[in-house]
């Protein structure tokens, strides 16, 4: 396995920003290799590359989203055969102190990358870590889309945020938290997750305070004051416009899957007080004791497929749509922070334009400011392509495992009545003959 080893962190890809074309900068294009969504035909020098059979091979950046090495890691899962950093969570430990209560867990790394001084980590991290690792992401990668944490908060009485199944369920919201970091071509790079990962005593780090923001990050930050972006670009209106209407279907399942969870946790319980009364009424009818015992167990059986049924369905089915709902507003702020730097650029052009004896020096800085237009806009389309082919997998897993559970339950109730049949037929009488 080549294992890659980048002395620059890129904010694309893994090249230095300076070697990166952007897709925006419309005068390097026709030198470089445009992206397949560009532009279909594409070359490289004066040939066209292709395997020895003909078959065309995609030459695109390794900082595209459609490269083939991302392609295959998104779409095909290819169980690691191109990955060289894996992580998972899990083995939560409460810890109770005179000051505090609370939850940590254990953070595992196996990695061939020459950035990390071991091949395997094992460290503790509670939730406030993790947090601390988003914000300095957040803030060192501010072109890039992070991934989001579970909420961080809960309605004291309502849930018990030290239950076991509350824990389980953030465990697996953490270890994809991670995971989705470590897949990603630029964030897996970044120092922070690296300390993250690798060191015993993540409170040294912690204490140094807010670290001093990426250059990136400050234009981002410092952008000029009180002016208002004329309008996106049509592909940015697009992805919010699609944001939008996701967050609407996505906000109208969730309530209506609460509702459904709700009526399914009433009828549970009468399902629990009915099928108990046809055995209480078995007691009292010699003849018929035999089917009604037959369907007081039925019942039985049909409320314990329900009970898991709904069990699965809040413990596997709600979360996604939650975490889902909780990246879009990650990407409305990388949307928001790509719209003020273009504002930052669009305003240097216009004083540029009402100051022309400062033409001579102004150009570098508008320059600059393009620079950074151009690297916000590719990285976060980059992120976007990436983040709906993730949606496509999940979504596809997470149907196709809703599908799966509602027909076991039905086929547990359909095998649990059809049992019940044989007892309700009329038996032949001792003479081998069916009663008239």
């Amino acid at each position: 396995m080549s294992v890659s080893t980048p002395k620059l962190l890129p904010s694309s890809g893994k090249k230095s920003i300076h070697d990166v074309c952007h897709p925006l900068s419309c005068e390097e294009a026709a030198l470089t290799t445009p992206s397949p969504e560009l532009q279909n035909t594409s070359s490289i020098g004066d040939k066209d590359l292709s395997l020895p059979n003909g078959t065309p091979v995609d030459t695109s950046s390794p900082a595209s989203s459609s490269s083939l090495l991302n392609r295959l890691q998104l779409d095909d899962d290819l169980d690691g055969e191109t990955r060289d950093l894996f992580v998972t969570v899990d083995d939560p430990k409460k810890h109770v102190s005179t000051m505090e209560t609370y939850i940590t867990y254990r953070v595992t790394t196996k990695t061939t990358r020459t950035e990390f001084d071991l091949p395997e980590y094992s460290v503790r991290r509670r939730y406030q870590d993790f947090d601390w690792l988003r914000n300095k992401l957040e803030d060192t990668q501010p072109t890039h889309i992070i991934p989001p944490l579970p909420a961080k908060f809960v309605v004291k009485g309502v849930v018990d945020r030290f239950s076991e199944e509350f824990v389980e369920t953030r465990r697996k919201a953490l270890d994809k938290f991670l995971k989705r970091i470590a897949d990603h071509p630029v964030l897996s790079f970044n120092d922070n997750f690296n300390v993250f990962l690798s060191a015993k005593d993540l409170n040294s780090y912690k204490k140094q305070g807010m670290a001093l923001l990426s250059k990136m990050g400050e234009s981002v930050k410092y952008v000029t004051g009180g002016y208002k972006l004329r309008s996106r670009p049509l592909e940015f209106a697009a992805m919010g416009d699609y944001l939008d209407m996701f967050t609407q279907k996505l906000g109208t399942i969730d309530r209506i899957a609460q509702r459904i969870i709700k009526e399914q946790a009433e009828y549970l319980v009468e399902l629990r007080e009915y099928g108990p009364v046809y055995s209480s009424w078995a007691s009292a009818e010699e003849e018929l004791q035999e089917p009604l015992e037959g369907v007081s167990s039925c019942v039985a059986n049909c409320s314990t497929a329900l009970e898991e049924l709904t069990e699965d369905m809040s413990e596997e089915f709600l979360p996604v749509f939650r975490e889902y709902v909780l990246y879009i507003e990650s990407m409305k702020n990388v949307l928001k922070k790509r719209d003020q730097v273009q504002a930052e650029y669009e305003a240097k052009l216009e004083a540029v334009a009402f100051r022309k004896e400062e033409r001579n020096s102004a150009p570098t800085d508008v320059e600059k400011c393009q620079d950074r237009v151009e690297c916000f806009n590719a990285d976060l389309k980059a992120d976007w392509d990436r983040w709906q082919n993730n949606k496509r997998q999940d979504f596809r897993l997470l149907l196709t495992g809703m599908a799966d559970k509602n027909i076991q339950y039905y086929e547990k109730c359909l095998a649990a009545w059809e049992s019940i049949i044989p007892l309700l037929q009329d038996k032949p009488d001792g003479k081998g003959e069916m009663p008239s």
